[in-house]
């Protein structure tokens, strides 16, 4: 049976529903080796990292999602960036030989498309970084304050700077868990984003959010979304599956602690083994840490995500967070017998390491 696993993904051809649920039943050990085999064909032995910095421009949002604890709870507490101080932040990213920007924050109501087009611009006359930035729910949101159409709001973006967006906000792609813990856009309006910008031919990721209120079954429900949606638009770069963080949020009262580290690498495979046609799975070592990101290694995954010079949303969560210099990233992934690589936005190699 696990043979038939490598031979249907290597192939391109789909699980059925219950024979993606029946992943979860494999020992871990073997579904690590499925996965693993799997990441071996596909992608070789090299490990991609990029150097970045996210930048949350501000922590007004009225969505106030019980996954989260970064939104401002008072007026006191809340912020929004200024033009010169992100442009500041951008410029200290480029000196570390930054190459992408990702922009997030809340789903600010003072903010409409114009802030974002101006400050587009001004970055791209600035600096020659990829901006990968906003998330379909602010997508949406924008496109319901100006009027607009999904596809007009990207591609005024677009026209103004924006290379790539971030699958930030999908959460978990079923509706059934995103109305218990989210105020944002559906999943059929994340969804429609993103193929929206595949659509005006601009590339994008995809996560997932787990260790929450989700099932196995919604899990696979998630990932058939995704998959499916490349099999008709071929436009996500990557998926980023990561584990809920539940210090300081309202789904504390339910969820104390976030899902354990052997959680993550059989999602991590599972991911892997379903999605036959996205070839870059990407560890979260921001949540896990370097040692288990490593790991992961071993379960599917072929890219080590961003540096990451700067991130607040996860931070508020009461989660330790220091960047991770680009040294000590090659290491890890030399350590894990593979060969570190630095990439760009889009996944092209700039130099082995």
């Amino acid at each position: 049976m696990s043979t038939d696993y490598i031979d249907r993904n290597l192939a391109g051809k789909d699980l059925t529903f219950d024979e993606a649920i029946e992943l979860f039943n494999l020992p871990i050990h073997e579904l690590g080796r499925i996965a693993n085999e799997i990441r071996k064909k596909k992608c070789g032995d090299t490990v991609g990292f990029v150097i970045d910095r996210n930048i949350n421009y501000t922590n007004v949002c009225i969505s106030r999602c019980k996954f989260c604890a970064f939104y401002a709870k008072s007026i006191e507490e809340s912020y929004t960036l200024s033009y010169g101080e992100i442009l500041r932040k951008i410029s200290e990213a480029v000196r570390q030989n930054a190459t992408q920007i990702m922009l997030q924050g809340g789903i600010n109501p003072d903010l409409g498309i114009e802030w974002f087009e101006n400050l587009f611009r001004e970055i791209k006359k600035r600096f020659r970084v990829d901006i990968h930035s906003l998330s379909p729910p602010e997508i949406v949101y924008l496109s319901r304050k100006e009027g607009m159409s999904v596809r007009e709001v990207i591609s005024r973006l677009r026209e103004a700077g924006l290379d790539s967006i971030p699958g930030g906000g999908a959460e978990i792609l079923s509706d059934e868990i995103r109305k218990e813990i989210s105020n944002k856009c559906t999943a059929e309006e994340w969804i429609m984003v993103m193929e929206a910008a595949h659509e005006l031919g601009m590339k994008t990721t995809a996560t997932m959010m787990f260790g929450h209120l989700e099932k196995e079954k919604h899990v696979i429900e998630h990932l058939f979304r995704i998959r499916d949606l490349q099999k008709k638009t071929g436009g996500f770069t990557a998926f980023i599956p990561w584990s809920f963080q539940p210090g300081n949020t309202e789904l504390y009262r339910v969820i104390k602690e976030p899902a354990p580290p052997l959680h993550y690498l059989r999602i991590i495979a599972v991911s892997r083994t379903v999605l036959h046609n996205i070839k870059n799975i990407q560890v979260s070592w921001l949540t896990q840490g370097m040692e288990i990101a490593a790991l992961a290694l071993d379960f599917g995954a072929n890219d080590f995500g961003g540096v990451m010079l700067e991130e607040n949303v996860l931070r508020a969560t009461g989660k330790e967070f220091r960047p991770a210099m680009a040294d000590e990233i090659i290491s890890a992934i030399r350590k894990a017998g593979r060969i570190p690589v630095r990439r760009d936005t889009y996944y092209n190699i700039i130099e082995y390491c």
